[in-house]
């Protein structure tokens, strides 16, 4: 039995638990995160893609503007 009772109380091991529940956590924190944040950034770069063309093509009119004589 003593080899079982020094099995019991060694705690080499329980810091190794702890980081892989810590990491675990975080890791499921940032998913959660990103499962709200997702649709709202996908539907910022769609807006800012429009504005992008938008911008893009007043460019270019002002510019056959001003390349007329």
């Amino acid at each position: 039995m003593t080899n079982f009772s020094a099995f019991l109380n060694d705690e080499t091991g329980a810091v190794t638990v702890d980081w892989v529940v810590l990491t675990a956590a975080v890791v499921t924190l940032g998913l959660v995160v990103f499962r709200f944040i997702s649709p709202a950034v996908g539907s910022l770069a769609t807006n800012i893609g429009a504005e992008v063309t938008a911008t893009s093509g007043r460019l270019d009119t002002a510019a056959a503007a001003l390349s007329t004589p």
